[in-house]
């Protein structure tokens, strides 16, 4: 066992439960570090049920673009844990020298008292971006908002709020104006807020907060829009019209991704420029979000021909977008769509599979072995026959890619793969796949 992985277990074990939000054990720790939130980089803080990871990444693409230097910190991680931490001196993942340090120093200053994982290994990334010269943080919300443990910041440039939809409710609260309450948790006094399309009683909720903070609001749809147009991204708010390439990322859902990246480095003051930005779209680069895999060990395994994505999408908002993506590659060209889906017991299943009826010809469902909270593959495929389809569970994912393998024999066109629902289990198929995120 090496020195990172021995680290993390150690501080895994400093909590019972593995989520347990509250603001006070964070704030003791980052106390007895010295306060090092107080001497981070100026920060634009992301929370929302979809579309973080991509708004951040697009974010950064932009940045780096016009010369920017950023720290970056997203959860959770797909292969290593260094990528939670992105340091902007050289733009890479945090070597594991400098995070075992930071993580030594924490466990330290802790010493030995109850605090969960990612409020702990949070602190540690605080502490890194403090300590390591950026000109901007870009800081994604673990879960929720109000009580995360990256809302320990006073006046970002800016905060975010991306698409909300029902997840983690028996943390956040059992309807979306419930979890809306606590992702707006993160708006501070005077500080811009940019906020993606939202059901109205969600902006509703937004709204108010912001007023009552006097925070400036900018609401796709109102203050700017993006849309795709002749192949083009079309960004336009109150100062004028950019005209832009669409972003690297795929699916439509991120042509309003992209428009929410740009509102914010606008709002936030550290706007690039137009060919900055255009330069930014064209690299941008988010893995586990409809990639498309198509070499590898894994990939040798399946049909000759076969078209595979990989998703890590996992609530009812993910499954809308993912389907649409299919079901415009099915116009385009139709294919047998076999999904293999693996998914956390935290997770609603039945409102992510709906949106797949009569799309998918099979959900094949597997375990995830990188989690102690994963769904029973029997059990997942009961809930995607709820949700309509028909289904089958496996043993493991290269159990389901033989089923494939067979069933592909009598079809005139070679398959199409969806591997979603879960993180960890895009985690498990990039690791197996020899792909690790860059």
């Amino acid at each position: 066992m090496d020195q990172i992985t021995a680290i993390l277990d150690r501080l895994l074990a400093l909590h019972p439960k593995e989520i347990d939000l509250s603001l006070g054990r964070m704030e003791r720790l980052l106390a007895a570090l010295g306060n090092p939130e107080n001497k981070l980089p100026p920060t634009i803080h992301i929370a929302g049920t979809n579309g973080k990871g991509s708004v951040t990444a697009t974010m950064r693409a932009m940045l780096e673009a016009g010369g920017k230097r950023c720290h970056v910190y997203t959860s959770p991680h797909l292969v290593a844990f260094n990528e939670r931490i992105r340091l902007g001196a050289d733009g890479k993942f945090v070597g594991d020298p400098k995070l075992f340090d930071a993580l030594f120093r924490c466990e330290e200053a802790n010493a030995g008292q109850e605090i969960t994982f990612f409020e702990i290994t949070t602190a540690a990334a605080i502490l890194l971006f403090a300590e390591n010269p950026a000109d901007v943080l870009l800081l994604e919300v673990g879960l929720g908002g109000r009580l995360d443990a990256t809302n320990v910041i006073d006046r970002p440039l800016a905060t975010v709020i991306t698409p909300i939809s029902m997840d983690h409710e028996k943390f956040l609260g059992e309807d979306v104006t419930a979890i809306a309450a606590e992702k707006a948790g993160i708006l501070k006094r005077d500080c811009p807020v940019v906020v993606a399309p939202q059901e109205d009683a969600v902006m509703a909720v937004i709204e108010r907060k912001a007023a009552r903070l006097k925070a400036p609001v900018h609401r796709f749809g109102q203050e700017f829009t993006s849309y795709e147009d002749h192949g083009r991204l079309v960004f336009q708010d109150e100062e004028g019209l950019y005209d832009l390439p669409l972003p690297s990322l795929i699916g439509r859902h991120q042509y309003i991704n992209a428009g929410i990246a740009i509102a914010t480095l606008k709002a936030s003051g550290v706007w690039p420029g137009e060919r900055q930005a255009a330069e930014g779209l064209r690299s941008v680069n988010w893995p586990g979000r409809l990639q498309s895999l198509t070499h590898g060990p894994l990939v040798d395994q399946c049909p000759e021909g076969a078209e595979i994505w990989l998703d890590g999408g996992h609530n009812p908002g993910a499954g809308v977008s993912i389907a649409a993506f299919m079901g415009e590659q099915e116009e385009r060209h139709p294919k047998p769509l076999y999904m293999i889906s693996g998914m956390l017991t935290t997770k609603d299943p039945v409102g992510f599979f709906r949106s797949f009826a009569g799309l998918a010809r099979e959900v094949l469902t597997v375990p995830i072995s990188n989690t102690t909270t994963a769904r029973d593959p029997e059990e997942l495929a009961q809930f995607a026959a709820e949700a309509g389809l028909e289904s089958a569970a496996f043993g493991s994912l290269a159990h389901a890619i033989s089923h494939i393998v067979e069933a592909a024999q009598d079809d005139r066109e070679p398959p199409r793969i969806l591997i979603c629902g879960s993180l960890y289990l895009a985690g498990e198929v990039l690791a197996v796949n020899g792909m690790p995120p860059q």
